[in-house]
């Protein structure tokens, strides 16, 4: 009788690293063609029409850039944390709270110049989402509770407490009887530069200053030896709460500014439907980046291609509900390609056998 025995390899090249994810992502792609032809669709064409349907036209593009903007912000607020073993499920509950926080500083001072009116509404934003994120690490500290569940349960509080402001205090009169909070004023409103909102240039900015500090700070350096072994950092004389609670608020906090630029630049205002569920994408685009901030642009980029095509889909007879396909299929070989990096399988004769 063979005995299957799993175990960890020593480590793979970086080349070899790289042509195991590049060939999963072919494998995946290939699979999700012959589900298309089963389905009696040409797999060329639905691809073909994948990226037309997003980029051959001005406005089509924009809105593709436009979910970029928000994945790859919430993606970054994600790294951050889970480079730390800190498993932050509440991208979507920080977005909603930095919403809140933009909010409350448009309503605030709708007499202040653009400029700074933004830079406040930014700042509220980052202060916010970093307060939402921070509660369930003081829990987690003081309780050792799992801070996966808290999170994603702290999501649907920010949820519901929005939707509390749109049909109750902050429902604008002059709305008819409709669930809506008043619209931002114009100097409340995030600019376009080259016709695309000028989130575009604060999330490169973000994209930036994140890779600055994971990898060439004293903190990032923290963030990463606190993630391999919280005993190893405690010897090292690193103060792990510190680390931990800075780390989390800075995650919080940039994923309460995809919140802002959500509000100020698409929505004007916040609702309660605000995000169409992005951050939970975000913990896939992040992963599959393997938390590398400049790579999340890309894959940011190639999902918001897919969720922006599922209209276009329907017109050719698919359903749209194929673009989720596709992100499943491309997310369990990306992680299939991850468990053999990391371990080999190897066959093994019983003892009785070998007799």
């Amino acid at each position: 009788m063979m005995r299957i025995q799993i175990s960890k390899r020593a480590g793979v090249s970086r080349v070899a690293d790289t042509l195991i994810r590049i060939g999963a992502i072919i494998a995946s792609l290939l699979l999700a063609g012959a589900v298309m032809a089963i389905m009696g669709f040409n797999p060329l064409n639905i691809f073909s029409k994948i990226i037309t349907s997003t980029t051959s036209s001005f406005s089509r593009f924009s809105e593709t850039i436009n979910k970029t903007i928000l994945l790859t912000t919430l993606s970054l607020g994600i790294a951050v944390a889970f480079r730390m073993k800190f498993w932050n499920i509440g991208a979507e509950g920080q977005l909603y709270m930095g919403a809140f926080g933009a909010a409350l500083a448009a309503f605030g001072f709708p007499e202040l110049p653009m400029p700074l009116l933004l830079l406040i509404m930014g700042l509220f934003a980052f202060i916010f989402g970093g307060i939402w994120a921070i509660i369930p690490a003081l829990i987690k500290i003081k309780f050792s509770t799992s801070e996966t569940l808290v999170t994603l349960m702290m999501n649907y509080i920010a949820i519901q407490f929005i939707s509390y402001l749109q049909y109750g205090p902050w429902k604008d009169p002059a709305s008819l009887g409709a669930a809506k909070i008043a619209r931002f004023s114009d100097n409340a409103i995030l600019p376009k530069v080259f016709g695309i909102h000028a989130g575009w240039i604060i999330t490169l900015v973000l994209v930036i200053l994140t890779t600055i500090l994971l990898k060439h700070t004293k903190l990032g350096y923290q963030i990463d030896v606190l993630g391999e072994s919280e005993t190893t950092a405690r010897y090292a004389g690193m103060n792990t709460v510190k680390i931990m609670l800075l780390a989390v608020a800075i995650s919080g906090g940039l994923c309460g500014m995809a919140g802002f630029m959500q509000a100020s630049a698409i929505e004007k205002s916040i609702t309660d439907s605000m995000s169409g569920g992005l951050g939970f994408t975000a913990i896939i685009t992040a992963w599959l980046a393997k938390l590398n901030p400049p790579v999340m642009v890309i894959v940011s980029f190639a999902f918001s291609m897919l969720l922006q095509s599922g209209k276009s889909l329907q017109v050719m007879g698919l359903p749209s509900s194929i673009t989720e396909i596709l992100q499943g299929v491309i997310i369990f070989f990306v992680l299939a390609s991850e468990f053999f990096i990391n371990y080999k399988i190897s066959f093994r004769k019983t003892a009785k056998e070998a007799k």
